[in-house]
């Protein structure tokens, strides 16, 4: 029972709790220690003294204690310990000893989003922020996180911790950046909802497909960002790409939480306001003429769930947008998705030779793709081969359960 609160309250609030205590510290790998240091204390106290009312202010003044505790052992430490050699002035000195006057919280009105723009800096590279902010303020695994760059764990967790300690060894001082900041933090900071979404939509883990609360966050974030820069066009892209991906939850999986594919959904019960929505903000979008990845992604998903049915679907034009998209971001795993419309359209040998040329060791979907493309072709002994490597790839248990069924099949 204690267990089960503590562990709600991280997925809840752990982002929350985080941003609250760097205000305090201005560190964050002393923000993150105390936080983690409150929520040990919460299975303690809450099992003593039960479960608080409001759980996620009781663990925010914990942390927030602690890291005043610390602070103030840091300047006694500092004030009475003799010195051989006068330390050099640094940018955490100045930031520990004189916290910053400015707060520019009324900027960016959601807690998560402004800790999101704080990690996102530009001192650090864009793959490392993105990382770092996944791990750190969105509370996604590092295997997840892993998973979403195709790496493996080992490596990712160098990753996360080199950034870390280039945040420290650098002085970056963690601050709400200023307006004319956000920009360019913009790009980091889409990669991540978009990430944090991507995470939810499929579970990289775990028994359930899709993992709800990391969805609605996302999305919940999307529109913040929407709000924040109503003139920056891939934050629309990004929140109609989101909605409209969305949309299919409730048909993705069947009463017994199997997976259902795209072409076997059924329709009737998409979110069509969402989808409104989502075509309302791409048609603008292409209106407005600066058209990026999100966009274009988003333009992509309509199209698919705007046709009457999966058959109906205009593949010629997907794959024309793919082609746009991969200019732009060329990246495998692009091509890799354009090679499913490029079947229906110059057939599946075609596809097949596509994605014999792409590297992407350890992704789930190259294998799975071919496999398909093979089971087309009727190759079934080479499909149940690749459908296997697919499965050996996957950790998601719907994903698994279907994956054994093509594998039996």
């Amino acid at each position: 029972m204690i267990e089960e609160a503590v562990a709600e309250a991280h997925r809840r609030g752990w982002a929350l709790v985080l941003a609250a205590t760097m205000r305090v510290t201005n560190d964050l790998d002393l923000a993150e220690e105390c936080v983690q240091e409150a929520y040990a204390a919460a299975l303690q106290s809450w099992a003593r003294d039960g479960v608080p009312d409001q759980p996620l202010a009781w663990l925010t003044t914990t942390a927030r204690r602690r890291a005043m505790d610390a602070i103030r052992r840091e300047r006694t430490l500092r004030s009475k310990l003799p010195l051989l050699l006068e330390p050099e002035a640094t940018v955490e000195d100045t930031v520990m000893d004189h916290p910053p006057a400015e707060d520019h919280d009324d900027e960016i009105p959601d807690e998560r989003l402004r800790l999101i723009f704080t990690c996102c800096h530009p001192a650090l590279a864009q793959e490392a922020q993105v990382a770092l902010t996944l791990r750190l303020v969105c509370g996604i695994p590092t295997p997840d996180v892993a998973r979403a760059f195709l790496v493996t764990e080992p490596t990712m967790a160098a990753r996360i911790t080199r950034a870390k300690k280039k945040v420290s060894g650098a002085r970056i001082p963690f601050r709400v950046p200023h307006g004319a900041e956000l920009p360019d933090r913009l790009r980091g900071v889409l990669a991540v909802v978009h990430l944090l979404f991507t995470a939810g939509h499929t579970a990289p883990s775990g028994a359930d497909l899709v993992r709800a609360d990391l969805v609605d966050r996302a999305l919940h974030l999307a529109r913040m960002l929407r709000e924040l820069m109503p003139d920056e066009p891939e934050a629309a892209g990004l929140l109609a790409l989101l909605l409209v991906t969305d949309a299919r939850r409730a048909t993705r999986v069947d009463a017994a939480g199997r997976l259902v594919r795209l072409p076997d959904q059924d329709r009737a019960l998409w979110d069509r306001a969402a989808m409104a929505e989502a075509h309302d903000l791409i048609v603008a979008g292409l209106r407005d003429g600066r058209i990026g990845r999100y966009a274009l992604q988003a333009a992509i998903a309509s199209l698919y769930a705007e046709a009457p049915s999966y058959a109906e679907t205009d593949f010629a034009q997907i794959v024309q947008l793919y082609d746009t998209l991969l200019k732009i971001w060329p990246s495998p795993v692009v091509a890799l998705n354009r090679a499913v419309p490029l079947a229906m359209v110059a057939g599946p040998e075609v596809a097949l030779a596509e994605i014999s040329q792409l590297d992407l060791p350890g992704y789930q979907y190259l294998p799975a793709v071919r496999a398909d493309l093979l089971r087309q072709l009727g190759r079934d002994a080479e499909a149940r081969e690749a459908y296997t490597q697919a499965l050996a790839l996957t950790t998601n248990e719907a994903e698994r359960e279907f994956l054994t069924q093509q594998v039996d099949g």
